[in-house]
């Protein structure tokens, strides 16, 4: 009995020995692996994408002990732990998984991907980085509306241009045949995204009709490009008309064409002529084609007023033209007669103008001269007494008198 007793005991401390070895190994195991651990930080970046694009989320180790890596998205959910894909989402797949790297990517990427994504490194304890995604929202192509077709002239009109799904909001502008003008921006959010509303108030006139009206869409999502839309204005207005005339000094038995060059929209067509407030008289040498009228030879009788009449359906307007006819010989001699008063109008200027500089010269040049006598008449009595004072006069000076044997 007692020996049963001593090998139970003699058991007992080897196998105390044996396990206080073993702790003490996996003990030191531990701290080994903790100061290893020390060492090892996870990097990551965070992303920014356009919707519908891919975006890369890469974790990286600089010192890794063949520690795994971990990927989870907003919701906590693990993506890839390692190379093992965790979450069943045909959009995400692997891209690179070493012992230093783990690299993911997400393709057609929508709104509700954006969040705060971690990279754990599963070290004693667990250390973990996290990148932002951020998801941007492409604004959706604008559309213009407040634009009935035709307007009138003299209406007022309001242009909106709404674009919805950007984000962050976009930013929209107004351009006149490519002028920007400036338009009431209005911003709403929606969820996640924005709607930009802009709106531009009108007075519609005549100089409208044809303008082209353009809302562009500028946003960080459209990188090389931009989203516009254009509408052109129809402006219906009265006709207003004017005549032009083929030659300036009409002449007897001379061509001249008279155009009548109505505006208007609708456009004003046909055209009516009349002369004196009557008829055209001449029909043969007078001839109307279209909005043209035409004399095929000019003579005295053609002298008067004519006028040409354009309508549409919001109003009528008219223009007049006085014909005078010149006769050729009369016009030659008044030219004649013209050019000789231009020849002694040039002569008399050319005259005059010598004369002044003439005048001029003199002038400068003019000046008083005085003899020895009458210099020293300014304070003398008579005539006598100023010859003495004449400074020319040696009288009270010493004579050299000369004498001869």
């Amino acid at each position: 009995m007692m020996v049963k007793q001593h090998m139970l005991f003699t058991l007992y401390s080897i196998c105390g020995i044996v396990l206080k070895d073993i702790l003490a190994v996996s003990v030191a195991a531990t701290k080994n692996k903790v100061r290893g651990a020390q060492g090892q930080v996870p990097i990551v970046q965070n992303m920014t994408v356009t919707e519908g694009g891919t975006a890369n989320l890469t974790c990286r180790v600089e010192h890794n002990d063949n520690t795994s890596l971990q990927w989870s998205n907003p919701a906590q959910q693990t993506l890839f732990f390692g190379d093992k894909k965790a979450l069943r989402d045909n959009r995400i797949e692997l891209v690179r998984a070493t012992s230093q790297e783990l690299t993911i990517s997400i393709s057609e990427v929508s709104l509700s991907d954006e969040g705060l994504y971690t990279c754990s490194l599963f070290t004693m304890p667990v250390k973990t980085a996290k990148a932002f995604l951020t998801v941007l929202g492409v604004p959706k192509k604008p559309e213009i509306n407040g634009l009935t077709k035709p307007v009138l002239e003299g209406d007022h009109i309001t242009l909106s241009c709404v674009t919805s799904g950007s984000k962050p909001a976009a930013d929209v502008r107004w351009f006149k045949n490519e002028m920007e003008v400036k338009g009431a921006k209005e911003v709403n959010a929606s969820g996640k995204t924005f709607t930009v509303k802009s709106s531009l108030r009108l007075h519609v006139n005549r100089d409208d009709d044809g303008v082209a009206y353009t809302c562009r869409v500028d946003h960080v999502a459209l990188t090389a490009t931009h989203e516009e839309t254009t509408q052109v204005l129809e402006v219906h207005y009265a006709p207003y008309v004017e005549i032009r005339q083929s030659t300036n000094v009409p002449q007897e038995g001379q061509y001249l064409k008279l155009q009548c060059v109505p505006k208007g929209n609708p456009s004003p067509d046909p055209v009516l002529w009349t002369k004196d407030g009557g008829e055209l008289p001449d029909m043969d040498r007078m001839i109307v084609d279209g909005r043209d009228l035409t004399f095929t030879s000019l003579n005295k009788t053609d002298n008067g007023t004519y006028r040409c009449e354009a309508t549409n359906h919001l109003g009528t307007s008219h223009a007049e033209f006085k014909l005078v006819i010149y006769d050729p010989n009369e016009l030659k001699r008044a030219t004649d007669h013209a050019l000789i008063g231009g020849i002694v109008a040039v002569v008399v200027f050319a005259t005059l103008c010598l004369i002044i500089v003439l005048g001029r010269y003199l002038a400068r040049h003019k000046g008083t001269y005085l003899t020895n006598e009458a210099k020293g008449a300014d304070d003398a009595p008579d005539a006598d007494t100023a010859i003495i004072n004449a400074d020319g006069n040696h009288a009270h000076a010493e004579e050299k008198k000369e004498y001869f044997i």
